[in-house]
């Protein structure tokens, strides 16, 4: 069974069609990840698999559970979903500890010391323990983000959606947040990624969808869509990031 299943999604934002009848399965430990142009829908996508925005039409299931169907509580959803922002969003006046235990603690009450056991071993893992009692404002911009990424772990989610999450940080900080992505792709985690960072995509996903106008317009390994693309747009596409120097 697919841990997400999306069909047809369709949203609209001002008479603008964000989605456009889109499909997408993601598989048990598979690595989806999205590219395209900035409007291409994207960010729109996990927004939508994420109930931060409401579908228009079609459905999402999540673990075979239609997610989007009228009754569903979003924040139960959630629990099963973890997303990492482009821009951290992390709680500025709680420590590193808080942010990454308050989930576990008040929506799972899991006891304090069980919550902040198992935060130490994931922030331990990323080489962060150290920073337990400091504020997000004392951390570089890629240590905020690992400690957001270790918020969305915190939960043992079933699916990690990440958007763009490189694309705030100085350009070296950037290796030490893809450095942990790789690891959790060895760990076998299932996730859905958004991102500019084509060299990344190429190294990671197990498939690379590129994304025109809401649709998904191209798909497949990364050796096909990015070494060999079939659609004239996506070879457009990919000729620009080339040009730029984003793509060896």
């Amino acid at each position: 069974m697919n841990v997400l299943s999306c069909r047809a999604l369709r949203k609209v934002f001002r008479g603008n069609v964000v989605l456009h009848d889109l499909d997408l399965e993601v598989a048990e430990h598979e690595v989806v990840v999205l590219i395209g142009a900035s409007g291409s829908g994207k960010s729109t996508l996990l927004r939508c698999v994420n109930l931060l925005e409401t579908v228009d039409d079609g459905t999402i299931h999540l673990d075979g559970e239609h997610i989007t169907s009228p009754g569903v509580n979003p924040d139960r959803v959630r629990q099963r979903i973890g997303m990492v922002f482009q821009a951290f969003n992390l709680f500025p006046h709680l420590t590193v500890l808080d942010n990454v235990t308050l989930a576990p603690r008040r929506v799972h009450r899991q006891p304090r010391r069980d919550a902040e056991a198992a935060a130490m071993r994931l922030l331990d893992r990323v080489g962060l323990a150290d920073k337990a009692r400091e504020y997000p404002d004392r951390l570089s911009g890629g240590q905020q983000q690992r400690v957001a990424i270790v918020r969305a772990l915190a939960n043992s989610p079933r699916l990690i959606l990440l958007d763009e999450v490189t694309s705030a940080l100085d350009p070296e900080l950037v290796g030490e947040v893809l450095s942990l992505i790789r690891e959790l792709r060895a760990d076998g985690t299932t996730m859905l990624i958004a991102t500019h960072e084509m060299s990344f995509a190429r190294e990671v996903a197990d498939r690379v969808c590129f994304l025109d106008q809401g649709r998904i317009l191209e798909q497949g390994t990364p050796q096909q869509v990015l070494g060999a693309p079939q659609q004239p747009r996506t070879q457009q596409f990919l000729e620009r990031i080339i040009a730029a120097g984003r793509l060896p």
